[in-house]
């Protein structure tokens, strides 16, 4: 039995002696005959929105690199290109042009060397003029909640076509690659109307006139709505008295379009309908379902006049 065994680790170790003798076998994959692609990493978002209020001004601009077998050195042109998108409340999503058109043109010799990274860069920016003339239309016909769909499309020197009607899921969306190829460009309306103002209350649903604060709170999850502090503005308390206790009122900017929603302790909702407005008092009407209601001038706060507002 000890012979076996003997015999038996010899035979074990000239097997391992023999197999780590031999040379290693590449296995048969033509990776030499492979081919390759180009994507375009998206480094800096600088401006991704157009502000209603100073279109003039708005810009969409990218940093972009260039990444290929040649550290972006296969790159021949990259097409930028746009059209526009409304939503039509109960028709859907309408398109202008119905395909995107170029509105500029990135050469190779735009795309330069960085100190952060071996690819090519190339940084670009398309003003909202442009968008806009791009796609057949002029300043007074967009809106706000309008969206600029503006789509690239890389051309190598080797006559492939890369956009984002080719490029896979991963490269798009995964945090490394960054390449979507297409950016949607929203027409935002800023609102800034959170504060503490004084107003004078000039009619109310009981005869009586005052003067009071109203606080504006601005609402974190909906920009542009804001809690107002008490939607009666104080003629409960004039009026019963009564309480504004835990009603929830908002006032809601839409792009300089004032609305009010909510209801209060009791169940009953508000509306409102701007008067007038000027650059140191805005004056609207409330009314809630109770058939209570007002009339409010507003003050402006010093060095934050009321915008244009309706």
């Amino acid at each position: 039995m000890k012979m076996l065994r003997y015999s038996f680790g010899l035979l074990a170790s000239a097997l391992i002696f023999l197999s780590s003798c031999r040379d290693f076998v590449e296995p048969n994959v033509p990776y030499k005959d492979f081919d390759t692609g180009a994507y375009l990493r998206t480094i800096a978002r600088t401006s991704t929105s157009f502000n209603f209020f100073n279109l003039g001004a708005s810009k969409f601009a990218l940093t972009l690199e260039a990444v290929d077998i040649e550290d972006g050195k296969t790159v021949q042109t990259v097409e930028i290109r746009v059209r526009h998108r409304r939503l039509i409340p109960g028709v859907g999503l309408r398109y202008t042009p119905q395909n995107d058109v170029v509105v500029k043109t990135l050469q190779a010799s735009d795309f330069q060397p960085n100190q952060t990274s071996r690819f090519l860069r190339a940084s670009f920016e398309v003003t909202a003029a442009e968008a806009i003339a791009a796609v057949g239309l002029t300043s007074a016909q967009i809106e706000g909640g309008d969206v600029f769909e503006f789509r690239l499309v890389l051309n190598d020197k080797f006559g492939r076509r890369f956009s984002s009607d080719n490029v896979t899921t991963n490269v798009a969306g995964a945090p490394f690659y960054d390449s979507p190829f297409q950016y949607p460009v929203s027409v935002i309306c800023p609102s800034d109307l959170a504060g503490t103002y004084q107003f004078d209350h000039i009619e109310t649903f009981c005869g009586k006139t005052f003067a009071g604060s109203t606080t504006w709170t601005a609402v974190a999850a909906t920009p542009g709505s804001y809690t107002v502090s008490d939607g009666t503005f104080g003629s409960w308390q004039q009026c019963y008295p009564d309480t504004w206790g835990n009603g929830n009122v908002r006032i809601n900017d839409a792009c300089g379009r004032l609305t009010m929603t909510g209801t209060d302790k009791y169940g009953d909702s508000y509306s409102m309908v701007v008067k007038s407005v000027t650059p140191q008092v805005l004056t609207f009407e409330w009314r809630n379902t109770y058939g209570e209601f007002g009339t409010v001038a507003v003050k402006s706060n010093t060095g934050k006049p009321w915008p244009s507002l309706r």
